[in-house]
This record gives structure tokens, C-alpha cells and sequence, in this order.
């Protein structure tokens, strides 16, 4: 079981550092002025959108407005906790991912179910965003899987020991 959480861990690794790198520079160009960002990152996400024909950046309806702010306020700060606990072997690790998985996979669906039902989005944009409730669903498996004995507890308490009496 162990290798399967090192495993795990070096995947959610990976996501986590993806999503703590693109969401303040990408992805928050849909909520707040373009105009704060360099233009290197503007002219990436206006290239991204064109390539992949993603209308939901370019058009930012109001719902997917709402749902990138609530990644900026609530699942990237998550992402960036769930980095510093797989490296430094944190026992709330579990915590962090679930929390951030299910966070995930609430948005994804919205935002799959709008790609899907509005018939505008290509098969190369339906497999930008499919991966992403992948990794939501094995966020949520870390989540749900004990963690390890070898985590650095901070709450754990000693067993107590009865005194002897004389």
C-alpha cells in the first residue's frame, strides 16, 4: 500500500504544482483586469483560448467567473497546503486533499455539463478539461485513504503511562 500512496502522492504532486503556478497567472485573467498581468501571460491565455477554442475564457459567463474565484480564494491556497504536506509528510495531508478534491470535482461537473450540453466545445477542449475531474476523483481517493504512520504529527499525544505507587 505504501508504494501506491508514494505513487498517488507524486501524481497529486504534479497537479498541485500546476495549479499552484497557473492559477494566479492564468486563470485569474478571467476575473480580474487584463491589465495587471504581463502582456507574455495575456497573449498565452488569448493563444490558449483561440487554440482550444475555449469560449468560456474568452466569453466568461458569470457562473465560470464565480467558480474561478472560488479556485483563486479557496482551492488554490489548498493546492499550495497539499504541496507543503506531501513533501513534508504532514498528517493532514488527507484533509487538504479532500477538501480540495471535492471542490474540484463540484466545478468540474458544472463546467463539463456546460461544454457538453452547449454543443460548442471541440473533442480537444472536452480533453483539456477531463483531466482535471480525474485528478479531483484520485484527490478525493488520497482524501479518503488513511495516512501513513510516518507522518509528522503534531497532535499526537504520548500513551499515557500509569505511575507506579510505593
Amino acid at each position: 500500500m505504501g508504494a501506491v500512496m508514494k505513487l498517488i502522492d507524486a501524481i497529486l504532486f504534479i497537479f498541485f504544482l500546476i495549479i499552484a503556478i497557473a492559477a494566479p497567472l492564468l486563470d485569474a485573467q478571467t476575473c480580474l483586469p487584463s491589465n495587471i498581468f504581463p502582456d507574455i501571460l495575456v497573449r498565452l491565455n488569448t493563444w490558449y483560448a483561440y487554440e482550444y477554442g475555449d469560449y468560456l475564457v474568452s466569453e466568461k459567463p458569470h457562473f465560470f467567473v464565480g467558480l474561478i474565484w472560488l479556485e483563486l480564494l479557496f482551492a488554490w491556497p489548498l493546492s499550495v497546503a497539499s504541496l507543503y504536506g506531501i513533501v513534508a509528510g504532514k498528517s493532514w495531508l488527507h484533509t487538504t486533499c479532500l477538501l480540495y478534491g471535492v471542490s474540484t470535482l463540484t466545478a468540474m461537473v458544472a463546467v463539463l455539463s456546460e461544454l457538453v450540453g452547449s454543443g460548442k466545445a471541440s473533442e480537444k477542449l472536452l480533453k483539456m478539461y477531463s483531466p482535471f475531474l480525474g485528478f479531483a476523483v484520485l484527490a478525493i481517493l488520497r482524501g479518503l485513504l488513511p495516512h501513513s504512520g510516518k507522518s509528522n504529527a503534531t497532535g499526537t499525544q504520548p500513551a499515557l503511562v500509569r505511575k507506579k505507587r510505593a
